[in-house]
């Protein structure tokens, strides 16, 4: 790859150096943070030598280039731009900021819930191996050594309010020790275990607000939500406080004032109120997954993989651990592995039905990442792009879900789905490997019914011009033969004075030094694309190749001033029929080279692209020639 030219090729498509806000890379993508979204080609980007893949998530357009390539394409392009390269964080709250609201609301949820991932993991792989084994293995449960892991196994579930606390502070900015002393003071020993309330005799009430009215004094075991407005609460105080209070005192002040009334309210509003509310939330979606014969885990399963498109996917990160912490089984996560797995099924489909090289090579580990739990490079890679797998994908995880439902299957664990969830879901082990079997197989099955690679039409229209260029008898025999859309003399590509052509970035193929204004379409095919300023088009052929028409190099800026445009993107056209005209003098005397490139963009499906004429050369005549098709 040439990394400066693969650069060259993507800024002009995200709209400039003016349009990037901040840029950065991880090991295998370019992530910007852009200005104005519109301006973004995405499809022309995707098509750049060395791009494998362009989406947008978390208010980032990410461009994946690939392990080992990705930073020097963003050496190159923080070079070229102008621009000073920022870190993954910096990106981060570049996007965040742009984002509306509720996005952010729906970020801070994730920014809090993922970290905990490693210990409710932890905790849930331990609960689900001493299940599977107990099940196994009668009297298992009396064993010492099993007793001392089941204490390890619930460890986390039993101070979640803690871990959740800590998390909460940090994302809100709050003192994380400061949030772990609320979340002790919502579980305090003093307080009624929630989960000991059923069988509790009575229950201790204690008078708040002077009177007011009474609240009863019962632990946050088993809720998350009271405990994250707590400590957004908190924290919020806590700074406001650092602002007002003089330093000298601030030490000792502000963290006993935050404690003191952060706490008050939590156990008197806060507690109350946002616990009641949860315990409705977790009840209907409880009803909702529940619903008879498993509509309501079709539904769930169905509508997962948009919302992983509208970014909001997070929130369920709190959904699952509400579930875990009130009922110890987690419902939610099997839904969401069906609805991945069926992703990284159409992904594959479409991978085994395409004959688009580059697309292969995309879709293939695509798919199996969604297979381990991480579905964006499939359904953004892939599916969204075609829009067909994604859809065959939701069809495919509502199958899934539709049995998670009637099943009733539940993890011990959340932060794990795919092939690696048969770890946190050892009680039904069987019933979820079915889920996953049902969703891979309708994904599957579907994408290979609805998915078809778009063939261009047999016949075109008229010639809106009126004129047709002369075909030579024969010329048209060949279907391995691109003849010429325009007259002049020939040139190398080699010797194109702009780098991405030159150095093939774009495909193989020719260049042209017109003689005459004009672009005949070499055969029969489809205006797949036609810029605005009408200095460049598109093909795609009737014998499969995709061919790029560019008049001139830098001829953009023009804005279309010279050119004339006789068809629409979508066009069916004929051998001969006028495509556009231009001016070659008026372009010179704007400073502007008139060499004109035609490439065949998808040359890597073929062995070999031969230009087969030298010197002048007419329209019509015999151009290029295509080597055999790879399958």
């Amino acid at each position: 790859m040439d990394y400066k030219a693969t650069a060259k090729a993507i800024l002009p498509l995200i709209g400039g150096a003016e349009n990037i806000i901040s840029a950065a890379h991880c090991a295998t993508r370019l992530r910007l943070v852009i200005a104005d979204n519109s301006k973004v080609q995405k499809e022309k980007v995707e098509d750049v030598d060395g791009v494998k893949g362009v989406f947008e998530a978390s208010g980032q357009l990410q461009i994946i280039i690939g392990t080992g390539a990705v930073n020097k394409v963003y050496d190159e392009l923080v070079s070229i731009a102008g621009i000073e390269g920022g870190s993954k964080e910096d990106v981060k709250k570049a996007a965040a900021s742009k984002a509306p609201w509720y996005k952010r609301a729906i970020k801070t949820l994730g920014d809090i819930f993922v970290p905990i991932i490693p210990a409710i993991v932890a905790s849930g792989l331990l609960m689900g191996l001493l299940e599977g084994f107990s099940n196994l293995i009668p009297g298992l449960a009396e064993n010492d050594i099993y007793t001392i892991f089941h204490l390890f196994s619930n460890a986390a579930f039993t101070f979640l309010p803690i871990l959740i606390a800590v998390s909460a502070a940090k994302a809100f900015g709050g003192n994380m020790f400061l949030g772990a002393v609320i979340g002790m003071i919502m579980i305090h020993p003093d307080l009624l275990n929630a989960w000991n309330v059923a069988t509790a005799d009575t229950i201790p009430t204690a008078e708040a607000w002077f009177g007011l009215y009474d609240i009863n004094l019962v632990g946050y075991q088993g809720h998350v939500i009271p405990v994250v407005i707590a400590v957004w609460f908190m924290s919020f105080l806590e700074k406001r406080l650092h602002k007002i209070v003089p330093e000298m005192i601030d030490l000792f002040v502000t963290p006993l004032v935050t404690v003191i009334v952060t706490g008050y309210l939590t156990l008197t509003i806060i507690g109350p109120v946002f616990s009641w509310l949860e315990s409705g939330v977790l009840t209907a979606m409880q009803w909702l997954i529940a619903l008879p014969f498993g509509i309501g885990g079709a539904l769930c399963g169905g509508l997962y993989a948009p919302t992983v498109v509208a970014g909001i996917h997070h929130m369920y990160n709190a959904l699952e651990a509400g579930l875990l912490s009130a009922t110890n089984v987690n419902t939610w996560m099997p839904i969401a592995t069906a609805a991945n797995v069926a992703q990284g099924a159409a992904a594959l489909a479409f991978a085994i039905k395409t004959k688009n090289r580059k697309n292969k090579s995309v879709a293939f580990p695509a798919s199996l990442s969604a297979f381990l739990g991480i579905t964006e490079p499939a359904i953004f890679g892939v599916n969204l792009r075609f829009v067909k797998p994604f859809i065959a994908g939701i069809i495919g995880g509502a199958a899934g879900g539709l049995v998670a439902g009637l099943l009733h299957v539940g993890a011990s664990a959340y932060g794990i789905t795919g092939v690696f969830g048969v770890l946190i879901t050892t009680a039904n082990l069987w019933q979820y490997l079915l889920v996953m079997a049902v969703a891979f197989a309708v994904a599957f099955l579907m994408t290979l019914v609805l998915y078809r690679e778009k063939k261009p039409a047999a016949e075109g229209p008229g010639t809106p011009a009126g004129e047709t260029a002369p075909i030579p008898v024969g010329a048209l025999a060949d279907s391995n033969a691109i003849l010429s859309p325009l007259s002049g003399t020939v040139v190398a590509l080699k010797d194109v004075p702009d780098a991405t052509f030159a150095e093939g970035v774009l495909g193989d193929g020719i260049a042209i030094e017109p003689k005459e204004g004009k672009v005949v379409a070499p055969c029969k095919g489809t205006v797949s694309t036609l810029f605005d300023t009408h200095h460049a088009i598109g093909l795609t052929l009737e014998n499969g190749a995709e061919l790029l028409v560019h008049i001139g190099i830098n001829t953009v800026e023009l804005n279309g001033e010279g050119y004339s445009a006789f068809v629409e993107e979508g066009d069916q056209v004929s051998p001969g029929q006028t495509l556009i005209t231009f001016d070659p003098d008026f372009l010179r005397s704007k400073g502007y080279q008139t060499v004109t490139p035609v490439i065949v963009t998808n040359s890597d499906e073929y062995s070999a692209i031969t230009p087969k004429a030298q010197g002048e050369v007419q329209v019509m005549d015999p151009l290029l020639e295509l080597g055999d098709r790879s399958e």
